[in-house]
């Protein structure tokens, strides 16, 4: 009974200028472009520890055309490493790397072997039986479905699909190569390897339709551990799947209740208990951290005026459990307690402001802002928006906020 390992990997996004997290801290800013090289090589290290058949990674490789051949030569010398010892990888371009997208090249090892765009095409291994299919994206805006064009699987063996792709749509990505769960798994192969989306999650099994999520964090969207998938195969059967984890810097956002809380001190009491658990999880890796304050609370107004002296605290308190933590922002989601529907004359008999508190926790509103926000984040240049448009929170309340002046006539 034939049995091997093969690591699905997608969206490294080497190269990414990271521009919202810069514009906030330019040193902040290098090392997590720095934690995205390392946690490939981590990943090389890891495929070849665990002796994988081969390797394939599901577009955006790289963020967006290159300033120089630097990031193309340290991807090339990273893969050399694979090829040295006989493991083929198999990448297709997403729509930051389209080939519409990047203009410089260096020559890569003959291991690696790249699926054209013009249609999908098939490569055979022929030691593991294994055919993989692929599509790479010809431009940016690949608004067409790939997945129904796909070749026929190879009868007997164990197929692969790779794929970029806006797989039933997500309102936090902009939407590409779209295609749905029922058109993958009609195609009769045993894997579908994608890319596009930047959190693991399993669509379906039998066949498996799996997204392996990005290698490394880059803005408080993308919290919690980072890394790709090995697929274990046996008998033309996947046996288990099993998350590898390579980050190098990670991304952490904590929510606090503070409703009841009398005084400052107990609030940083309540923030150092929060941070203990999920800050200790993140021991040996850079901890880019947000704290959010939620609830309704007296405090409220005080919080506000003391803006900054908070923010000093809860970073010192971060910096009491974590060796390496950045507060990247401390935000206040509070309201005061006092804030009750009243009577004001000349705009319909009722306070706006009362009327719209809370507005921003609806449902249906946050879907649709969300998807908004990712409309926006599509039509600008590669990494910004990161800062300005990552919080929907602050965004729905800010927004909030205007409706309230201009509905009171004031000049929000």
């Amino acid at each position: 009974m034939a049995r091997f390992t093969f690591l699905h990997a997608a969206d490294l996004h080497l190269g990414s200028p990271l521009t919202g997290l810069a514009m906030k801290d330019e040193t902040v800013a290098r090392r997590f472009a720095a934690a995205s090289r390392e946690a490939f090589s981590e990943l090389v290290t890891q495929a070849i520890a665990e002796k994988v058949a081969f390797v394939v990674v599901a577009g955006d490789i790289y963020d967006g055309d290159w300033k120089d051949t630097s990031i193309g030569l340290f991807f090339n010398r990273e893969v050399s490493r694979l090829a040295r010892i006989g493991i083929p990888l198999f990448l297709i371009r997403g729509n930051h790397d389209a080939e519409s997208e990047i203009t410089k090249a260096v020559t890569l090892p003959e291991n690696v072997f790249e699926f054209p765009s013009r249609k999908a095409e098939t490569h055979r291994l022929d030691a593991f039986n294994v055919a993989i299919h692929g599509r790479s994206f010809a431009d940016r805006a690949a608004t067409e479905n790939y997945a129904i064009a796909y070749p026929p699987p190879v009868a007997g063996w164990f197929n692969v699909g790779m794929l970029h792709t806006s797989c039933e749509g997500n309102a936090a990505h902009a939407v590409y190569a779209p295609c749905t769960v029922a058109e993958l798994a009609g195609r009769g192969y045993d894997y579908w390897a994608l890319g596009h989306i930047h959190e693991q999650a399993v669509l379906h099994r039998d066949p498996w339709i799996v997204y392996s999520g990005n290698l490394q964090g880059r803005s408080v969207r993308e919290c919690g551990p980072k890394g790709a998938i090995l697929v274990d195969v046996a008998d033309v059967r996947v046996t288990g799947l099993r998350p590898l984890v390579v980050d190098r810097a990670r991304w952490l956002h904590v929510t606090v209740p503070v409703a009841d809380i009398p005084d400052e001190a107990g609030l940083l009491q309540a923030v150092r208990e929060a941070l203990q658990a999920p800050l200790s999880e993140t021991t040996g890796r850079m901890t880019a951290l947000r704290v959010t304050l939620t609830g309704r609370t007296s405090l409220h107004d005080r919080l506000r005026a003391r803006r900054n002296e908070l923010r000093d605290e809860v970073q010192a308190l971060a910096n009491h459990v974590h060796d390496d933590a950045w507060l990247e922002a401390l935000k206040f989601a509070t309201m005061d307690p006092a804030v009750t529907l009243t009577v004001v004359p000349g705009v319909g008999g009722v306070d706006p402001a009362a009327l719209l508190v809370g507005l921003e926790h609806d449902g249906d509103v946050r879907l649709r802002a969300a998807e908004l926000i990712a409309l926006v984040r599509a039509k600008l240049p590669g990494g910004v928006g990161e800062g300005a448009l990552d919080d929907l929170d602050a965004i729905l309340a800010e927004a909030r906020s205007v409706a309230s002046a201009r509905a009171l006539g004031g000049a929000a």
